[in-house]
């Protein structure tokens, strides 16, 4: 079975992080997790990773209300930033806003939009979608 190396947390909600990590655990999602507070964070670690000829994520998990540099405002930056690995970005916010779903859509990258709270089931649907890729 196809495991996820490293998963991306991109959220400043604390307790949703916990949850989150939990979750991963629990389902053997990924062998490493990386945790970001805000997107100008993930933006620069993420730069810096690719700098050193590090090990990008395979799988961002990305917030879309967030102070310093929003979910939005990462996904513009991140994608000017030139990079050889796939990275699926799945959004997960509480907002059920139809226009952030279609914004959502408008981008490569985004896999799916997942209203929180995400459940175990919708980690294992990711978690397949991941080995059955490509």
């Amino acid at each position: 079975m196809r495991k996820i190396d490293t998963a991306c947390i991109i959220d400043d909600d604390s307790i949703y992080v916990f949850g989150m990590t939990k979750i991963m655990e629990l389902t053997g999602f990924c062998n490493k997790t990386l945790v970001f507070r805000n997107g100008r964070e993930a933006l620069n670690e993420l730069i810096a990773i690719i700098e050193n000829n590090q090990e990008l994520p395979d799988v961002i998990l990305l917030d879309l209300n967030m102070p310093v540099l929003d979910g939005w405002q990462f996904l513009e930056e991140f994608m000017k930033v030139v990079y050889q690995k796939k990275i699926v970005i799945y959004i997960v916010s509480s907002s059920v806003d139809s226009e952030d779903v279609l914004r959502a859509k408008s981008y490569e990258n985004v896999r799916d939009y997942i209203v929180k709270p995400v459940t175990v089931e919708k980690i294992k649907e990711i978690l397949y979608d991941f080995e059955n890729a490509s």
